[in-house]
């Protein structure tokens, strides 16, 4: 399977601090070198400047350091080019008018460190907005509520596989994690899976599934036999 730009929505009515630990560990786990992580965020407008300020505390408690020691919650890039591809990833955002809050450098240490970094005023069509990065960089887009607008912005994309939603609206939660194109969706959490749930991809993510009952089949021929008598 194939991940990238996963969307994750964040409405108004949601637990806030449970939302920004969720988007913290959907963006930077393991350096945002993750399948599923969350490539794109939506933030309700009126709860976004908000979010954007309990982001920047929780980046700023993050430990750089030797990803072998427990207390380091942010290690090294796996190497030198995927380094300088996110430097320029950043730079690029920069110039086509995003808002760069925090981070986005290689840090001023020996390693291939970069700090994590953090978007607003992420516009749609973007280069940041439509490509992965495959790393620790939050993109943060504002959005006024609309659910069909918001779905339609969070679909707009070639990969599927995953999405989420915070809020406690259950009947919201349900309809919009129904209507995500993608094959795993999250609702109030972020990077839980099961092994006796199927993990895969809808659109340009990949073909089959991993895990549950319907990756039994991977491991199965399939014959067919065709005669008359």
């Amino acid at each position: 399977e194939l991940g990238g730009k996963s969307p994750l929505i964040i409405f108004a009515d949601c637990d806030l601090e449970k939302a920004v630990r969720g988007a913290m560990g959907a963006c930077f786990f393991n350096k945002g070198e993750n399948c599923i992580a969350a490539g794109r965020l939506f933030v309700e407008e009126s709860i976004h400047d908000k979010f954007v300020e309990l982001v920047q505390v929780e980046v700023s408690k993050m430990k750089m350091g030797d990803p072998l020691d427990r207390a380091t919650s942010h290690g090294p890039q796996n190497h030198l080019a995927h380094l300088e591809k996110l430097v320029s990833y950043v730079e690029q955002g920069v110039k086509e008018g995003a808002t760069l809050v925090c981070g986005g450098k290689r840090a001023d240490r020996k390693g291939y460190f970069f700090e994590p970094a953090v978007f607003t005023n992420v516009a749609d069509g973007s280069f940041i907005a439509t490509e992965e990065s495959f790393g620790p960089i939050m993109i943060i887009s504002k959005f006024d509520g609309d659910v069909d607008r918001v779905l339609e912005r969070a679909n707009s994309t070639e990969f599927g596989l995953a999405a989420g939603v915070f809020t406690k609206d259950i009947t919201k939660a349900l309809r919009v994690s129904e209507q995500l194109e993608a094959g795993t969706t999250f609702v109030n959490v972020w990077n839980k899976t099961d092994v006796a749930a199927p993990f895969g991809g809808f659109k340009q993510s990949g073909f089959g599934k991993d895990m549950g009952e319907e990756a039994l089949g991977e491991y199965l021929k399939t014959k067919t036999i065709t005669f008359e008598y």
